[in-house]
């Protein structure tokens, strides 16, 4: 099967380390520490995938947390979309996620969502600067788009509607 999100000669890395940060693929191996940072910043991720996003719901379990990890890895495996887990710089605290998708858009190569807990707000700035560049300089993408960042979710919407 030929994969129009990327190369299969491309090989995606499951790792990145920077000094502030180290990421890994999204997995059930670490769903508890990925389970108490989304719960400790419930509220504010509401909407974090776009103003009508239920995510995370309210009563969102453990185990629902384990199932849409292993979903992410699957997804990684075949490369149909690539999740990671946050890491602080000494890989002991998640801090967040990211999450790079297939663009829904012409416009662009992918979509990319990220969160950082609320513990940790100070570093969604430097998280998102730091993936942008990222994303440009190792991944063969020439257009990312940030939903709900570089480009508000009004114009997101009318460009997919667009499609």
């Amino acid at each position: 099967m030929i994969n129009c999100f990327i190369p299969d000669s491309f090989e995606v890395p499951e790792t990145f380390v920077s000094e502030h940060f180290y990421l890994k693929v999204l997995d059930e191996n670490i769903a508890e520490l990925d389970f108490e940072a989304v719960v400790s910043s419930r509220k504010r991720l509401q909407g974090i995938f776009g103003p009508k996003s239920a995510w995370p719901k309210d009563n969102m379990t453990l185990k629902d947390n384990i199932d849409s990890l292993k979903v992410h890895k699957q997804e990684f495996e075949s490369k149909d979309a690539f999740a990671y887990s946050v890491f602080n710089s000494t890989n002991e605290k998640c801090l967040g996620s990211v999450y790079i998708d297939p663009s829904r858009s012409s416009n662009y190569d992918c979509e990319v969502y990220l969160w950082i807990r609320d513990d940790s707000i100070v570093l969604d700035k430097l998280l998102y600067r730091t993936m942008l560049n990222w994303l440009q300089v190792d991944w063969p993408f020439s257009k990312v788009a940030f939903p709900g960042r570089c480009i508000s979710w009004k114009n997101w919407e009318n460009a997919l509607k667009a499609v």
